[in-house]
């Protein structure tokens, strides 16, 4: 079972104790109140019960916002970096789109419209992983995206494959959605509307975690699990490159850096 799924029983527990430490608490100190123990006695037993009570909420309160915390990745171990903050070593795309500024790559324009779609593509494929990056997006043209287990047509510019969408349409916010790019042309899973725009930073730096293993995959938007998908088609590929896009159409500019990630 998940843990988040026993955080309201950790909390209904975590109260239930708390209750029941303050109630001896106070108790004791009606009884040091009207019994004949020296001042100096009843003075050190109340700080001792105070210090305990304090303790034993605190590890109470640990408890309970591990459990919160339980499904969120946080551990780097296993984890290498694809970008190594400085060339494209190790990508394919083309150089007059993808460039290295600051320590992040960077694609589009602010001035100029983009003629179509464009990907930097990783030269190696990946199946099952962990991928974890920061993405910023800006400009009117409001989207782009990270795709992975996908694969370039032949002699276009498009790309086949997942794609974990950043920016917004019509309908809304679609940061952390999952998007199946020219292949069923449609959103396979996002997260809600308000819990993704709450934790959007625009025209900002967000953290985006891609987890595939198997037919599964989660998407987490700045620890929010957006996407929690499982691929019921098997001729779906499961293997494949990750590539970096700015979309064609409006002005705008993405960002992306950090980019690292752990084979499952």
């Amino acid at each position: 079972m998940k843990r988040w799924l026993l955080f309201p029983h950790a909390i209904r527990y975590a109260r239930q104790e708390a209750e029941t430490i303050l109630a001896a608490f106070a108790r004791d100190c009606r009884r040091w109140q009207f019994t004949g123990l020296n001042h100096e006695m009843r003075l050190l037993e109340m700080q001792i019960s105070y210090r305990c009570c304090t303790l034993a909420l605190f590890s109470l309160l640990v408890v309970a916002v591990s459990f919160l915390q339980a499904d969120k990745p946080t551990e780097e171990t296993g984890f290498v970096s694809l970008f190594d903050g400085k060339t494209l070593a190790g990508w394919e795309g083309k150089k007059e789109i993808f460039s290295v500024r600051e320590g992040a790559i960077v694609a589009g324009s602010l001035k100029n419209s983009i003629a179509n779609n464009e990907f930097l593509c990783t030269t190696k494929s990946y199946g099952d992983f962990e991928l974890r990056l920061q993405a910023k997006l800006v400009g009117p043209g409001n989207n782009a995206g990270i795709q992975f287990r996908s694969r370039r047509i032949p002699n276009h510019h498009e790309v086949i494959g997942y794609q974990c969408d950043m920016g917004a349409w019509k309908a809304g916010v679609i940061w952390g959605a999952l998007y199946d790019e020219s292949r069923r042309r449609k959103m396979l899973a996002e997260g809600k509307q308000d819990e993704t725009a709450k934790v959007l930073n625009e025209n900002d730096w967000n953290d985006l975690v891609i987890h595939c293993q198997g037919n599964r995959i989660q998407i987490w938007l700045n620890g929010y699990r957006t996407v929690d998908y499982r691929e019921k088609e098997a001729k779906i590929a499961s293997k494949g490159i990750i590539g970096l896009q700015i979309h064609g159409g409006k002005p705008s500019v993405a960002s992306y850096r950090n980019i690292r990630i752990k084979p499952l």
